[in-house]
């Protein structure tokens, strides 16, 4: 499982290493979560941020992480996901405004 800083971010990056996949074969054995689901017991992660793909294989594995972090108590966040920096309206899709209006907060 890789490790390293990020701008932005504190702590250890984990990486889970593949995405759940029906349609490959993929399933949750795959998944290299074990080491993680380690720290979060010893109480060592406060908070698990998922940054995953905004497709159905990375929602899928999204909603099977949360799943099995839920009992830990730790808090358990995804990215943001919508309009870019910089974005021109005129060339986003349907599914990238939708996410936008979800993620939308108070200026």
């Amino acid at each position: 499982m890789g490790h390293g800083a990020r701008p932005g971010v504190q702590g250890p990056l984990s990486r889970a290493g593949r995405l759940l996949s029906a349609l490959d074969g993929i399933g949750p054995e795959a998944l290299r979560v074990g080491e993680l689901l380690g720290r979060v017991a010893k109480g060592e992660i406060a908070e698990v941020i998922l940054a995953l793909p905004a497709t159905v294989d990375g929602q899928t594995t999204a909603h099977y992480l949360a799943d099995r972090l839920a009992a830990s108590g730790v808090a358990v966040t995804s990215l943001a996901r919508g309009v870019p920096v910089g974005g021109d309206l005129d060339w986003l899709d349907d599914g990238t405004i939708a996410q936008a209006l979800k993620a939308r907060r108070p200026t």
